[in-house]
């Protein structure tokens, strides 16, 4: 198969397209065709081996844990899933190194869930790890009618999906931080859009006098300080980024976990017109490396995908 590998942990330069072996397909897994893999910040991070003391990665290792594809094969233990399925998945192991920046990724079973049909394969794969970390998160702070939910990067990946999740799960309100360029894409998705950086525990009280319910923190630091000052109970303050200050703050750290029941809910409310994928970006497999600097960059709108 084609894929994109590294051989050694460093800067995207080392993001290459190699030939390598097709990846075994053990008892409880599925061989993926991928049509199209998500990009993620995590992803980076891989490559730089930020994560390689929780995660190992073997060499040489394939990145990438968002896919959208057509089942190829099926280890013999898997009752889910047949050849021909369309699927998507959060290919996430405890180890890195069958990644979904190729052209077959074996995925275990319980990270995939059926393609939703009204999704196009770029918005299929921008779906999976974005969509679970909102929906888990905005489950763990049990949001529904009547909340309020603070939403810290409202146009981005994870955020742009979460301001919709929030509204489908019944919030009255979603308020999104985003910068002022991204101000109209914030309202198009639901959500009142506020500026972020200094100052803006005063601009929400301007806009939530009694404070905030919920609160989706995605980059920890001032943000998550701010969110002490606006939420009403800290219990429900939910964090990505930073563990030990969210729980100092009496809130929860989330990392996000493969979830079948959680990707066909997610599916389903695609499905419905509940829940848009906003692809900023395709680059072709080839061009893995632009893509993740562009990611790096930061301030994308939505996702970035490869199509493969």
């Amino acid at each position: 198969m084609k894929a994109i590998a590294i051989d050694a942990y460093g800067p995207a330069d080392l993001l290459t397209v190699r030939d390598l072996s097709d990846p075994p397909v053990g008892p409880d897994t599925v061989l993926v065709r991928v049509r199209a893999a998500g990009v993620n910040p995590v992803d980076w991070k891989v490559r730089e081996g930020h994560l390689s003391g929780a995660i190992p990665g073997h060499f040489p290792l394939v990145p990438g844990w968002d896919a959208a594809g057509v089942v190829e094969a099926v280890g013999p233990a898997v009752t889910g899933f047949a050849v021909g399925d369309e699927v998507v998945g959060y290919v996430r192991r405890d180890h890195v190194q069958y990644g979904t920046y190729a052209e077959l990724v074996p995925a275990p079973e319980r990270t995939l869930a059926g393609k939703p049909v009204q999704a196009s394969w770029a918005e299929a794969a921008g779906l999976p790890l974005a969509g679970l970390t909102a929906y888990q998160a905005l489950q763990s702070a049990r949001t529904g009618a009547g909340d309020t939910v603070l939403v810290h990067g409202a146009s981005g990946g994870v955020g742009h999906l979460a301001v919709q999740i929030a509204r489908a799960l019944g919030a009255d309100r979603v308020i999104g931080t985003a910068g002022a360029g991204n101000h109209d894409f914030v309202r198009s998705l639901g959500a009142e859009p506020v500026t972020y950086g200094a100052g803006l525990v005063d601009r929400v009280r301007a806009v939530a006098p009694d404070g905030v319910d919920v609160v989706l923190d995605l980059f920890g630091g001032d943000a998550l300080d701010a969110s002490a000052e606006l939420i009403t109970r800290p219990a429900r303050l939910i964090s990505t980024a930073d563990p030990e200050h969210v729980t100092r703050l009496g809130g929860s750290y989330l990392f996000v976990k493969p979830s079948t029941v959680d990707l066909g809910v997610l599916a389903g409310l695609v499905d419905a017109g509940r829940l848009t994928v906003h692809v900023q970006r395709t680059f072709p497999l080839a061009q893995a490396a632009d893509a993740q600097r562009l990611v790096e960059a930061g301030h994308i709108r939505g996702k970035v995908v490869l199509e493969v």
